[in-house]
């Protein structure tokens, strides 16, 4: 139980206890009510807003409840003072012990530092790349993807059962675009000369998989009608891109669960087994959409198709799952693709570009019309990458034909520089990745401080041994002072900020919070250049040294424990 569990429970058991002696009516709703850092450090150790939350609706004000909490918590063990504070909140200072026995808590866990249970018995479907198959993933689909990957290991830490989902779209038209270019790239390797014209993929990585077929093949396609091989050419080059997608995720180190195939939903009945049963809900009828907003276009006439009754439950309009010719819409095989992945889960989250906003209302739709609102489903929105180098956009690749491939920029910067540059800002706010400054050996560049922090950890174990120093048994943790333990403090938010990050879905925050970690970690030691008895280092004083040694290897556990969810890798050393 982390340092904030531990004391929220002790703040419900007062509240527990006022109820039973009367001060407080029963059954009040505690979800606001929070055990957290206060603002100010010199207010004291932890703050809860308990009296704030709960006098509006137990009749009495802030300040009067805050004034029956207060004491019952001067009896809470390691309590040294309780502050009542502006209208109601309530200060709390602890004794410096819990902050030392804390460091012992961190070096114990280990790894596991910082993992909770508050997911414990949930399973969370997180889908997310899903990339069209007709070409290598590129920088458009990189940030989504380590959001996605990231968030899928921030709900595993806080207890979750994780299913990373990507959905193959195999069955719309630009898969039948694909087929048509390799067909092109198959009558090439077989040795025709070729232009690729305006409307298919003109990328060169077809060429291999045009080779494969001529290999396979022979020349028997070559003037068959494309009844005769749409099919079979597209099936293959489905395969041969998600061949080659799966080996770019995992130069990001992603890998999937499961991978998903539209085609296959289409096939299997899973759709019209959807349809029926939202039709037997009256859910489903023949209709007209409204006409667009604003001027009509001239060849504008309604049209009967089949309607999912999205307005009732909070979409802006009804949505056809099936066109005016009996076929399916987008819409109507993703309605059914959601229902199969909710029959697997708790709960579904989707990672989508920014560009996908206008579809969330319908299908948050779909999915609680199809569970009867018992699975909850998320989407979270994320934005485009700006890419820059020393701050002039970067030109179009020239291997890949049109656009920048995740593989390049793996390959120039590394992957663990992808991950956590793509983690630096949230998922909904625009970034900028400029290949300068993501390698840029500076405080002003989150991924090197980090890294830093934790090389800097590491060396001190190893200055210490080259200056004789050994730290055999336990070290004297009461040699550690009041700005030693100031550190301990902010290490100790670590379980906090995990469960914040997967309550809000929120991968970012981790890092957000390894950024000021390492800012005070740093601070702490570039201190010790004007005071030389801050040094975490003292040749002349062994004992001081190795109860630092332990500050520093706690705060490194939580460096990489922090880096870990993100799926990133600790430096050991850096120059």
């Amino acid at each position: 139980m982390s340092l904030y569990a531990r004391f929220t429970d002790a703040i419900g058991a007062i509240l527990d206890e006022l109820e039973a002696e009367g001060g407080l009516p029963a059954g009040l709703a505690r979800k606001g009510v929070t055990v957290e850092p206060p603002r100010d450090p010199s207010h004291g150790d932890l703050a809860t807003n308990a009296a704030m939350v709960l006098a509006k609706p137990a009749g009495t004000n802030p300040r009067a409840l805050a004034a029956l909490i207060a004491p019952k918590l001067e009896q809470v063990a390691d309590v040294t003072g309780v502050e009542i504070a502006g209208p109601g909140f309530i200060n709390i200072h602890l004794s410096p012990d819990v902050w030392r026995d804390e460091l012992r808590t961190i070096l114990a866990e280990g790894a596991d530092y910082g993992r909770s249970t508050a997911g414990a018995g949930k399973r969370v479907n997180v889908e997310y790349v899903s990339a069209n198959p007709t070409g290598p993933m590129h920088m458009g689909h990189c940030r989504g993807a380590v959001v996605g990957d990231a968030l899928a290991s921030l709900l595993e830490y806080a207890g979750h059962e994780v299913i990373r989902e990507y959905y193959v779209n195999d069955a719309g038209a630009q898969v039948q675009v694909l087929a048509r270019s390799v067909h092109l790239r198959y009558r090439e390797a077989l040795g025709e000369s070729v232009v690729v014209p305006e409307g298919l993929y003109p990328g060169d990585y077809l060429i291999p998989v045009g080779q494969a077929l001529a290999a396979e093949f022979g020349d028997r396609y070559v003037s068959a009608p494309e009844s005769e091989w749409l099919a079979l050419f597209r099936t293959r080059a489905v395969a041969a891109m998600m061949d080659m997608i799966r080996r770019d995720l995992a130069l990001l180190g992603i890998h999937h669960d499961t991978f998903a195939s539209e085609a296959d939903v289409q096939r299997s009945g899973r759709v019209d087994t959807a349809l029926d049963r939202l039709r037997a809900e009256g859910l489903i009828y023949e209709g007209t959409l409204e006409p667009p907003k604003g001027e009509l276009p001239d060849d504008w006439e309604p049209t009967e198709m089949t309607l999912f009754r999205a307005t009732a439950f909070g979409d802006d309009q009804d949505r056809p799952v099936r066109k005016s010719d009996g076929g399916l819409t987008y819409f109507g095989t993703d309605l059914a693709y959601h229902a199969q992945k909710a029959e697997a889960a708790d709960e579904l989250i989707d990672i989508w570009g920014a560009d996908h906003a206008g579809t969330v209302k319908r299908i948050q739709a779909a999915v609680a019309a199809l569970t009867h609102k018992t699975v909850p489903f998320e989407v979270k929105l994320v934005q485009m990458v700006r890419l820059l180098r020393g701050g002039e956009p970067v030109k179009m690749s020239k291997r890949s034909g049109s656009f920048v491939t995740l593989a390049d920029v793996v390959n120039e910067v590394g992957k663990d520089v992808v991950r956590f540059t793509m983690l630096t800002r949230k998922a909904d706010a625009q970034m900028d990745f400029d290949f300068a400054k993501v390698v840029e050996a500076s405080k002003d560049n989150p991924v090197f401080y980090v890294q830093y922090a934790h090389a800097r950890t590491r060396s001190l174990r190893r200055r210490a041994m080259e200056a004789g120093i050994a730290c055999d048994g336990a070290a004297d943790l009461s040699l550690l002072d009041e700005v030693d333990l100031s550190l301990v403090r902010l290490m100790a938010q670590f379980p906090r900020v995990i469960e914040q990050a997967a309550t809000t879905r929120e991968p970012h925050r981790v890092a957000f919070y390894l950024n000021d970690l390492a800012a005070v970690f740093h601070a702490l030691w570039n201190r010790g250049n004007d005071e030389p008895e801050r040094r975490f280092l003292l040749v002349n004083s062994a004992v001081t040294t190795c109860a630092r040694l332990v500050l520093t290897d706690a705060l490194g556990q939580i460096v990489r424990n922090g880096l870990a969810i993100m799926g990133v890798a600790a430096a050991e050393e850096m120059q």
